[in-house]
């Protein structure tokens, strides 16, 4: 569990985040979505420690970060996963040598340990044959998901996300969204998903909180969002066709 408590960041004169409070659960995948520039990305950042905010606090599992000491912040982070926007594969190494990277520094286990490791992961992201493939030579959903197998094989506590389906088509965006529910909740984890994708709402949104100029504007599931009445979610989660549609059938079965 993740605990946010009033938490304020700032960059000179730039009022970033605005006194955000939440909880984002174990075993569930928390969205945080928003407009570009509505603080989503700083706040992810605390989330990871890399930003120390002037007030609140951020717990996890009841510790807060800058509380700790150097080495129990160094193990807290050990318990971070992250998957990045573009993936962040090193274009020079195999699929197996990327997935091995964060054991290689972080853990003193034999190299046949990291390689069942290795095999296991890949396989639970149904990767069994690309060992040996660099990057390059595979699809944008399969580095994919060597980016969320890398970021599960140290076992992580927590699993943060930054616009995993990013350049994706719909069909294999789907399936990324639910690999990472399918994962979150197989290994308990407490998921953190920056998004702008609505599929991703709808789908996996078990906790959805709504930034808008770095205020926590709204928070509740996906079920919930179909019915708030709140202007500016709304006119965010319904700005296409298809999805004011889709609100509008959804409250004539209501009426």
């Amino acid at each position: 569990m993740i605990e946010v408590e009033n938490l304020h960041k700032s960059f000179g004169e730039a009022h970033i985040l605005k006194g955000i409070s939440t909880t984002f659960e174990q075993g569930k995948t928390n969205l945080v979505i928003g407009q570009s520039g509505s603080g989503k990305t700083v706040f992810l950042k605390s989330l990871l420690g890399l930003f120390e905010p002037e007030q609140g606090k951020i717990c996890y599992n009841g510790d807060y970060y800058w509380d700790l000491t150097s080495a129990e912040q160094r193990d807290l982070r050990q318990q971070m996963g992250m998957v990045f926007q573009g993936s962040a594969l090193f274009d020079s190494m195999t699929v197996q040598e990327n997935v091995m990277f964060p054991m290689d520094m972080f853990t003193k286990q034999s190299k046949g340990e990291m390689q069942d490791r290795v095999d296991f992961v890949l396989k639970r992201v149904n990767l069994i044959d690309a060992h040996e493939k660099y990057p390059a030579e595979i699809s944008g959903g399969m580095q994919k998901r060597v980016a969320i197998a890398r970021a599960i094989v140290m076992n992580p506590k927590y699993l943060f996300c930054d616009e995993p389906n990013s350049g994706l088509d719909p069909k294999t965006a789907i399936l990324i969204d639910n690999l990472i529910q399918e994962i979150t909740q197989e290994y308990n984890i407490t998921t953190v998903i920056n998004t702008h994708d609505m599929n991703s709402v709808m789908e996996i949104g078990e906790k959805i909180i709504f930034l808008k100029d770095g205020y926590k504007e709204w928070e509740g599931t996906n079920k919930e969002i179909f019915k708030t009445d709140n202007e500016a979610v709304t006119n965010f989660v319904y700005s296409s066709e298809l999805f004011k549609k889709v609100r509008q059938m959804y409250i004539e079965e209501r009426n």
